[in-house]
């Protein structure tokens, strides 16, 4: 048997192997007794499997939120980058463009619009910029594929770290089935002894 016992790698240290964004890989325990030696070290095993685990469902529900906020924000990057296109398009017309737009949730105003050179975009914090409308074009579809760019990698981030959870799930039942494998042994070695000792 081993003689002392080897903890999984929880500290995050550099030698851990990790995702492109840092997560680190989830020990796989092909042989028990590299992790325990002992019936005495399972539970030391067990508290600490199950604390990564805790850290890595932390982390799945880290991304999910940015990912929800992703969903809502690309939609919403996509259709102000459609919209300047269309003012864009639009920069020779004399006629201006009569449009209904959304001052609330269900109130609606009516305007019109001359052909434009500026546009004002919101950038968030209750901030609003003016931009010319080619500056204004080169900026959404930047912040549209950074965007887009991230959503991929939470998604990807996402399925990781569930790949990390089962394995991290199945070291633990591993490591408990080894436990009561252990106590059978022992059960059955005192029965023996019991019979001899008859």
């Amino acid at each position: 048997m081993a003689s002392a016992v080897k903890a999984p790698n929880t500290s995050g240290q550099e030698d851990a192997p990790t995702n492109p964004r840092g997560i680190p890989q989830a020990p796989f325990v092909d042989k028990v007794e590299d992790y325990v030696a002992t019936r005495q070290d399972v539970e030391p095993t067990l508290r600490k499997f199950q604390e990564m685990i805790s850290k890595y469902q932390f982390m799945e529900m880290n991304v999910q939120k940015r990912m929800g906020g992703l969903q809502e924000k690309i939609p919403e990057i996509q259709k102000t980058l459609d919209t300047v296109r269309f003012l864009k398009s639009r920069k020779d017309e004399t006629e201006p463009i009569e449009t209904t737009f959304e001052l609330n949730d269900t109130l609606y105003a009516r305007a019109k619009i001359p052909a434009t050179e500026e546009v004002y975009l919101w950038l968030g914090a209750n901030i609003m910029l003016s931009y010319q409308v080619d500056e204004a074009e080169t900026l959404l579809t930047s912040k549209l594929s950074t965007a887009q760019t991230s959503l991929s990698n939470c998604e990807e981030d996402l399925d990781y770290l569930r790949e990390q959870i089962t394995t991290m799930e199945v070291a633990t039942a591993r490591v408990y089935n080894w436990e009561i494998v252990q106590k059978r042994k022992e059960k059955t070695s005192e029965e023996v002894d019991e019979q001899k000792q008859s």
